[in-house]
């Protein structure tokens, strides 16, 4: 079985970057994956642009908080996948979760749900 690592970089870490990415490579077993550079997202009924935060139902614009906006860009990029509150905090709020934040998702899960465009997804 194989091991999978990970590992962030800043971006001023960009010469140290490429210099484990080019001894990684030396490895005849070593192989990378490389996530889309997607501006869009999409799903029936729904566009998401990510780029300029925005999303559409057809021409009409869905009104979404800056949090709502996250959790529904998260939600859609991982359709068919099981997300986690914790996942969705850390990404949407950049933090580690503490106490109380299933009722904070929830909280904005419902006011997605209360979009006149978004309720045929969620």
């Amino acid at each position: 079985m194989g091991k999978i690592l990970i590992v962030e970089f800043n971006d001023e870490d960009e010469t140290l970057f490429e210099e484990v990415v080019q001894l990684l490579q030396q490895s005849p077993h070593f192989s990378s994956i490389s996530l889309p550079d997607e501006n869009t997202l999409s799903i029936p009924g729904i566009e998401i642009n990510i780029a300029q935060r925005t999303a559409y139902s057809g021409n009409r614009e869905i009104h979404l908080t800056s949090k709502e906006f996250g959790i529904l860009c998260i939600l859609v990029a991982n359709k068919e996948r099981i997300v986690s509150c914790e996942q969705i905090y850390q990404r949407v709020w950049g933090d580690y979760p503490d106490k109380g934040i299933h009722k904070t998702i929830s909280y904005h899960i419902c006011n997605l749900r209360k979009k006149e465009f978004v309720k045929l997804f969620l």
